[in-house]
């Protein structure tokens, strides 16, 4: 016997949670701007920039924001 695959097992459409990068390498960035949005530590925050409860990477300084790989790890800072 086939399982029903009508209207009642499809699940309605859902809106994207906005997620990425939203500042990229070089870029200018001012003192809270949101750098990275994102779900657990993908990367981590190096100088000039902090960790929100959410994950979310933002600036803490006036500055560039630069990309870098210490020890495996993805670091983003603003220098």
């Amino acid at each position: 016997m086939a399982k029903a695959s009508g209207k009642v097992n499809q699940k309605p459409p859902r809106v994207g949670k906005r997620l990425g990068i939203k500042k990229t390498g070089g870029e200018e960035v001012a003192s809270g701007n949101i750098i990275i949005r994102q779900r657990g530590s993908t990367f981590h925050p190096g100088k000039g920039t902090l960790m929100a409860k959410d994950f979310t990477i933002q600036a803490t300084e006036k500055g560039k924001v630069n990309f870098k790989t210490l020890k495996g790890k993805k670091i983003v800072e603003v220098i």
